[in-house]
Order: structure tokens, then C-alpha cells, then sequence
């Protein structure tokens, strides 16, 4: 894990594209009027004819998409994850999952990542809409390279799956040795006092968190919950049996994300004492992304908290 070394993974996703192109010649991209930010703007320079940017109207972009879907071609869809997933909410439904369409849709700028844009572009709620579509994979990649390796998969997939990734440059957690398998889950740590679950950017905050707390004599089982949707039911189980408590972290709300999937998960089968981190039922203000962060306890300091505090029940 290189901490040192930040890539910021809207910049893979863009390499990514042009990578995938070349042996998936029936690729093609679409993008809201947002392609200099997502960086599709590689694709679309390299690739013209297979790009297609229809503005800023993201209902009519999901039923493009699905279009090419049933005419054989595999559509990649990008757009802010906020505009896609409220935007374009019951073309997803209607016309991708209901008709199990092979579309992968790309939420960028997710979290609280569109800092200084506020409220209106800070997506806190695509976890939970996402999730709870019928057929949908949801997964939230922790840096550049677990991006780049879920596109290579979701690609075979041919089933519809949403993709959430950040803004900002975040620390690469991992090399192209350590293989994201879709629809398990990571152990980044050993532990057995506490089990640690994280997703997207906030893992390497929990993993820090988790060797603050070891010098302290609290040992962290971290776990990397790239998948969201389908869940893996046995690798969690499989931590709480042993620690018996666990809290989760997301850049998301409390609310029908990462936190809701486990306790969701974990009460049909194996109910434990837990607690969350992320944002808490509010709307989330302009700022510094990091000042964001620590502001709504998507920090260190919150997870060693509310470790301590749940050790002590």
C-alpha cells in the first residue's frame, strides 16, 4: 500500500477506456456534457464515432444506452453520480434492470468529492437508490487500480451494473498484484477485537484508523466491502463471528448505503452489536473536501471513537 502515491481515479477511468476499447470493439461511451471532468474526453478524442455526448440530460442518455444494449453493443455511461442517479432514476429501472440490459453506468464525483458545488452536487444518496434496483450490481472501487480492475470484470459480466468512483486523487491501496474479485470481499487487516468495514475512499482512512487503534492494544479485522450489491455474506459472517462487533465507514449516508447492506446482511445471519460512520440525515455543505470530511466525522479520529465506544459495551 503506497500512501505516498495518489491517483485520482476519474483519471483511470479514462485510461481505462481506451485500454478496454481496444479489445471490446463494441464498446461505446456516453457522456452528460461532463466529459473534460469524468475524463471520457480520452475516449471520445481516440474513438469519435463510439462516443456520444448527449448533453445535459441523463434520462435520454440511460435509454441511448439501453438502445445499444439491445442492438449488441456494451454501453459505458458517465455522468456526475448525483445527475445519474436522481436524473435518470426510472429509465435505470424501467429500461436497464427490469430488462437485465448488459449497461455499465459510472457515477463520478460521488461523496462529498464535488466539494466546493455543495449540496446540489454532492451525491450522499446513489448507494441506496442503486442498491435497491432489481438486477443491479452496485460496487465502490477503494482507489485507481481496484477501478481498473472492476471495469475488465464488469465488462464479462453482461448484466447491469453501477459503478461509483471519486473526484479527487486519493492513496493507491493496492498493486496490480492484489486482484478485486467481484462480489467478495477483501480482509485488509487481521483482527479479533473488531471488525472494521469500509467502501470507496474511506477504506484507507479506516485502515489508518485501524493502526492507530493496534497501538492502543485494539486489534482491527479491516475489511474492503468493494461490492456492495450482491453482498458477501460468508466473509462477513465469517469476521463478526470472530471480533463479534463491527462498524462500518462509507462517504455516503447512514441511510440505505454501505451500513444499511451489512446490518441488513448480518441481522438475518448473525446479528451483532454495530454502529456507523458517515453522513448523518443531513445536507452537506461547500468546502475543502478534507475539512468536508472531518466535519461530517468521516475521519480517523471518528472511527477510533466510536471503536473504543463500542468496545466498551
Amino acid at each position: 500500500m503506497n500512501y505516498l502515491k495518489q491517483i485520482a481515479m476519474r483519471t483511470t477511468f479514462g485510461e481505462s477506456l481506451l485500454e478496454l476499447a481496444k479489445g471490446y470493439p463494441e464498446i461505446v461511451v456516453l457522456d452528460a456534457d461532463v466529459s473534460s471532468s469524468t475524463q471520457t474526453i480520452k475516449f471520445g478524442i481516440e474513438y469519435p464515432d463510439r462516443f456520444f455526448n448527449v448533453g445535459v440530460a441523463e434520462a435520454n442518455m440511460v435509454d441511448m444506452a439501453s438502445g445499444f444494449a439491445l442492438c449488441g453493443l456494451r454501453p459505458i455511461v458517465s455522468a456526475f453520480s448525483i445527475f445519474l442517479t436522481l436524473k435518470a432514476t426510472e429509465q435505470i429501472a424501467n429500461v436497464i434492470c427490469y430488462n437485465k440490459l448488459p449497461v455499465i453506468l459510472v457515477g463520478g464525483y460521488a461523496g462529498l468529492s464535488d466539494s466546493f458545488d455543495g449540496a446540489s452536487h454532492q451525491s450522499i444518496t446513489d448507494i441506496a437508490i442503486m442498491r435497491s434496483m432489481p438486477n443491479l450490481n452496485v460496487i465502490v472501487p477503494a482507489d485507481s487500480i481496484e477501478l481498473a480492475q472492476a471495469l475488465r470484470q464488469v465488462i464479462k459480466l453482461k448484466t447491469p451494473t453501477y459503478l461509483r468512483i471519486s473526484r479527487n486523487p486519493s492513496p493507491v491501496l493496492f498493486e496490480d498484484g492484489d486482484q478485486f474479485i467481484f462480489g467478495k470481499i477483501k480482509r485488509i487487516q487481521e483482527g479479533k477485537d473488531i471488525t472494521i468495514a469500509a467502501c470507496g475512499i474511506t477504506l484507507s482512512i479506516a485502515i489508518e484508523a485501524a493502526n492507530e487503534l493496534n497501538k492502543k492494544g485494539i486489534s482491527a479485522d479491516v475489511l474492503n466491502v468493494s461490492t456492495i450489491k450482491p453482498m458477501d455474506i460468508d466473509s462477513l459472517v465469517m469476521s463478526v463471528r470472530k471480533t463479534g462487533k463491527i462498524l462500518t465507514v462509507e462517504e455516503h449516508s447512514i441511510f440505505g448505503g454501505l451500513g444499511s447492506a451489512v446490518s441488513e446482511t448480518l441481522m438475518k445471519n448473525y446479528p451483532v452489536m454495530m454502529d456507523f460512520i458517515g453522513v448523518n440525515d443531513t445536507f452537506t455543505e461547500t468546502g475543502p473536501y478534507p475539512e468536508l470530511l472531518d466535519k461530517y466525522h468521516i475521519s480517523k479520529e471518528s472511527i477510533i471513537e466510536k471503536t473504543i465506544i463500542l468496545l466498551s459495551k
